[in-house]
């Protein structure tokens, strides 16, 4: 902070009012918040902590650096618009800010460039990428840091054994890694965890499958891949055999000699000795957990994910969910409906409708697996905050769980469970036995990445690792085409679209990385030498004005982004970012330049490579120095 004050001196201000959140070492914009809240409180006699969480920033660098909603002051007695026009008038001169402009209803403030610049490139070269996060915000106690940090669950990515690690895990699982990421970077104690698909009587059939089909040597080879093929293999007996027995029934017809001599049958019997603990059944599921798990973690280190916890619905507890039917027995809850036990959640909201919490044999379900599982999570963890990443289509199912974790008295843990959810993928389902494996599909990115490599052979001949790089650039393509909508929306895969350089796609990110990289080593400034550059020599340049006012918007961006948890927030400030620099090269050429100017130049790029490779970072890429 001492650095601070004495450049905040040099430029004619004399100390800061310290604000809730206010945290001008890591926010210069803070710094502008602070300064024009002593301002207006002062001309409008309104108190201070009214006036400095409305200070905004806009949608748009045209509406200026902060915005105020002029409503928001509460100040009675005259049209807000008028109020708008006096506030401006009145405002006095600042060694920061030129006078506001009065829009409307809103007062818009712009940051001198100048002092701007002495402000945000010295704030970016001294944090470099953990420059505008704040690790204060995870914090139990921001004022007494001894209390430890706010601890959140993660569950992401939750694939189910022996089925294809399809669109929607992949969805999933990019998010899930980001919004890990984002807890983290916000000081947060982060348990990042996959909840597998590896129980139920899908599994039975599973284990008939392989006593059918199996091969050992297969499995070791390509574990996913073998336990998927013959999953498709004898549901192409038990298919039709199902769709019979289903057709028989809605005529009316007895089923009993059919279904005791059916795979459905022999499927639910083996999983009744799996839940019994039959300890030979056991073991095979054991190695079919172990090796898919195994070959999960090799597809999720290219993706830069990793897990604290593997966990699976085969994990819970039979007591807890002993236990948490009793909560329900006792509370009432639960209701018969043709020997399943119901929970009738349409007295509380019709939305919810009913749910069956056990079968008429007395097996779990998916649903009583949860209620266990959430119980379990908070007595071990103590979780703050428990994120489940699912997809839209298990809107009401996670609707009916944070429901009967309430009703069953444990509203402690509802309060602290949210579900964030996603679209489809559009464009990648095919039919059934010719799914394609998220390896599969990044292989196929990463092919058609190389060959557009291989396009330029100046330039491919300087890439160090041309496959590994066309991976990198390959799997970039495939996480940036997911997260450029908002979350809830769906897209259509396409491969063309997502490797192509122009427009806002993963390349041209990648691109403008490796620019900036090419452009530092080109320089031949040592990075110490940047920090005492004249930055005034910048203020003339409008192209570099516009990309200091973006360069401090990055820290609002981080703590939007804790609000709407959508990565569509950090990318598509990037993209923004990235053109302004795009727009900036031939303006603010480095080589040939006076020596004071290219080191100040290059003191602006130094500082938006920082921002760049912070943003890309947090979204899970890995940014690439040559391409």
């Amino acid at each position: 902070m001492d650095d601070l004050t004495e450049r905040l001196t040099r430029l004619g201000v004399s100390g800061l009012t310290s604000y809730p959140n206010c945290n001008p070492e890591l926010n210069p914009i803070d710094i502008y918040r602070s300064h024009i809240t002593d301002q207006l409180a002062e001309i409008t006699e309104t108190d201070p902590q009214i006036i400095y969480p409305v200070l905004q920033w806009p949608p748009s660098l045209d509406k200026g650096d902060l915005v105020l909603a002029v409503p928001a002051l509460r100040i009675k007695g005259k049209k807000p618009a008028e109020l708008a026009t006096e506030l401006a008038e009145k405002f006095p001169e600042s060694p920061l800010v030129s006078k506001p402009t009065a829009s409307g209803i809103f007062l818009q403030f712009l940051a001198k460039p100048g002092p701007f610049s002495k402000l945000v490139i010295p704030s970016i070269l001294r944090h470099q990428t953990s420059y505008g996060l704040n690790p204060k915000l995870g914090l139990r106690d921001a004022s007494d840091p001894s209390k430890g940090k706010k601890r959140i669950i993660v569950e992401f990515s939750s694939p189910n054994i022996a089925k294809p690690f399809h669109a929607g895990h992949l969805r999933s699982t990019i998010i899930g890694g980001f919004l890990g990421n984002l807890y983290e970077r916000a000081g947060w104690e982060v348990i990042r965890m996959n909840y597998l698909g590896d129980w139920g009587t899908q599994f039975g059939l599973l284990a008939l499958a392989w006593n059918m089909y199996g091969n050992e040597e297969e499995l070791l080879q390509n574990p996913i891949g073998h336990l998927y093929d013959i999953y498709v293999q004898v549901n192409k007996i038990h298919g039709p055999e199902h769709d019979q027995l289903k057709e028989m029934k809605e005529r009316g017809e007895d089923t009993t000699e059919m279904y005791e001599k059916s795979l459905s049958k022999k499927a639910h019997d083996y999983f009744r000795r799996m839940e019994d603990g039959d300890e030979e059944v056991l073991s095979l599921w054991r190695k079919f957990r172990e090796v898919s798990i195994d070959r999960y973690k090799k597809t999720y280190a290219r993706l830069n994910i990793h897990y604290d916890v593997y966990s699976g619905e085969s994990q819970i507890k039979p007591e807890s969910m002993e236990a948490a039917m009793q909560a329900l027995t006792e509370k009432g809850l639960l209701e018969e409906s043709n020997g399943a036990q119901i929970i009738n959640l349409e007295k509380y909201n019709k939305k919810l409708g009913k749910c069956r919490v056990k079968k008429p044999d007395g097996t779990t379900l998916y649903l009583t697996r949860d209620i266990g599982a959430a119980v379990e999570r908070f007595e071990k963890y103590n979780f703050d905050k428990m994120i489940y990443v699912v997809a839209m289509q298990q809107d009401l199912h996670l609707g009916q769980l944070f429901k009967i974790l309430e009703l069953m008295g444990r509203k402690d843990i509802a309060d602290r469970c949210e579900h964030v959810n996603f679209g489809m993928v559009l464009g990648m389902s095919t039919r059934k036995g010719t799914v394609k494996f998220l390896d599969d599909i990044l292989k196929d990115v990463g092919e058609k990445m190389h060959d557009v490599m291989r396009g330029n052979e100046e330039k491919y001949a300087q890439v160090e690792k041309p496959e590994e790089t066309a991976d990198i650039l390959g799997i970039t393509s495939v996480m940036v085409q997911d997260m450029t909508g908002k979350r809830i929306n769906n897209y259509e895969f396409s491969i063309d679209r997502m490797t192509s350089f122009e427009g806002d796609t993963g390349p041209y990110l990648q691109y403008a990385h490796a620019r900036l990289c090419s452009i530092t080593r080109r320089a031949g400034i040592p990075y110490e030498a940047l920090h005492d550059a004249d930055l005034s020599l910048l203020t003339d340049s409008s192209h570099a004005n516009l990309l200091i006012r973006a360069l401090a918007q990055w820290p609002d961006v981080f703590q939007n982004t804790l609000k709407t948890l959508e990565p569509v927030t950090i990318l598509m400030y990037l993209f923004r970012m990235t053109h302004m620099l795009s727009s900036s090269y031939d303006h603010l050429k480095i080589v040939g330049s006076e020596p004071e100017l290219a080191r100040a130049r290059l003191a602006l790029y130094e500082s938006a490579k920082q921002v760049l490779r912070s943003g890309m970072t947090l979204l899970g890429l890995s940014p690439v120095e040559r391409m």
